[in-house]
């Protein structure tokens, strides 16, 4: 009898198993094959698209590979400070980046900000390794136009990666890291705590490794309530960096989207802007 009252809760629990490996190895499965498309959001325009913007601006089309175009705004005042390199965040375009990156602007700044590939008016295939390459490049661009010592190179949330992997490689003169991450492996570790994203991913993006190799000074800012990139994996960013160079700013009750609502962001940004 016993037997037998145990044959189906035995079922039972096989058929709960089955469901949770099966849910298990779906996930994963759909995590693996469509990262690129929770990593990146982007939005696409018209080639004909007209910016519009507050500052006088030039669109360039600048073409690093054979087959790959990267649209890009160089926003150009008289007599600037220097010149920021601005590496925007994973959603949108420069339709809305460039708005945002009127901010270095009003402060007496030229701007270059560059669309992805897929994003915008940019072509080619994604990729981490290209995502650098073209960073470089636009970096490079700038170079012919203007001494290491002038460019300040900033990146915002996706955007920090680039950043901290170009000042790693070169000499700027400023870095300033918004809402930036120790890897995107952390952050996927934080959000899937049980998968082998290390295995999974395809996009690492170790920004941790990146940053011990910098040798201008580091401005970083976080908010402590940010839901898309942990405020902890920003923390475990700045031990891995030289810090006698860098500056940490916790911005309280600051999310992923509205640190430039507090008063200690300008505070600090304007500090590494004077």
């Amino acid at each position: 009898m016993l037997n037998t009252a145990q044959n189906p809760i035995k079922q039972k629990l096989k058929k709960v198993a089955f469901i949770l490996v099966s849910l298990y190895l779906m996930v994963g499965t759909l995590l693996y094959f469509f990262q690129e498309k929770m990593l990146f959001l982007p939005t696409t325009l018209e080639q004909d698209y007209r910016y519009q913007f507050s500052y006088p601006f030039e669109e360039l089309f600048l073409k690093p590979e054979e087959g790959v175009i990267i649209n890009a705004i160089h926003f150009k005042i008289e007599n600037p400070k220097g010149v920021v390199l601005f590496f925007h965040g994973n959603a949108g375009d420069l339709s809305r980046w460039g708005n945002l990156a009127e901010y270095f602007v009003k402060k007496q700044y030229n701007v270059l900000v560059m669309d992805y590939r897929t994003y915008g008016k940019s072509k080619g295939k994604l990729s981490e390794a290209a995502l650098y390459y073209d960073a470089q490049y636009c970096y490079d661009y700038l170079k012919v136009r203007y001494s290491e010592d002038e460019i300040i190179v900033y990146g915002r949330s996706l955007g920090s990666g680039l950043a901290t992997n170009i000042a790693s490689k070169n000499n700027p003169k400023q870095l300033i890291l918004e809402t930036p991450y120790y890897s995107i492996l952390d952050v996927a570790q934080s959000r899937f705590p049980m998968f082998p994203v290390k295995q999974l991913l395809k996009y690492k993006l170790l920004s941790y490794q990146f940053i011990k190799d910098i040798t201008c000074p580091i401005l970083m800012l976080h908010g402590t309530n940010d839901q898309v990139v942990p405020y902890q994996s920003a923390k475990k960013l700045y031990e891995a960096s030289p810090k006698a160079k860098t500056t940490f700013v916790t911005i309280e009750d600051g999310t992923h989207g509205d640190l430039s609502a507090f008063e200690i962001y300008h505070k600090y940004i304007g500090e590494v802007l004077e």
